[in-house]
This record gives C-alpha cells, structure tokens and sequence, in this order.
C-alpha cells in the first residue's frame, strides 16, 4: 500500500500565497491545477503528479522558491 505523505507530496505543493500574487493567473491558465486559499498565509497547489512536475519547473522559472 502506497504512503499517504509520498502520494500527497507528489500531487499537491504547498507555499504561501503572496508568492503566487502576480503569476497565479498564468498558472492557471498553462496548468490544469487546482488552488486552493484554505487561510489567509498558504495556498495549495493540487493537481497530478505530472502536473506538479511541471508546476515546480514553472514556478523555478518565475522565480518561486519552494520550502
């Protein structure tokens, strides 16, 4: 049975959400990602592992450093 922590890193990034002020839109639009604002601070990026693959080069090629 697959680690729940190892499913969840692959499928979802979490940072806070001032870092996707300005490109949230873009990310929207090239990805097919959801975010999600549970609280005011972090944002969470959910989508399939191949989407995150490509949302982590996107957000390195904007800029975003991610924890």
């Amino acid at each position: 049975m697959p680690d729940p922590k190892r499913l969840r890193d692959s499928t979802q990034i979490e940072l806070p959400c001032q870092s996707l002020d300005e490109i949230r839109d873009d990310l929207e639009a090239e990805h097919t990602v959801t975010v999600v604002q549970p609280g005011d601070q972090q944002c969470r990026i959910i989508g399939s592992p191949i989407e995150i693959k490509a949302v982590n080069d996107f957000l390195s090629r904007h800029g975003v450093a991610l924890p």
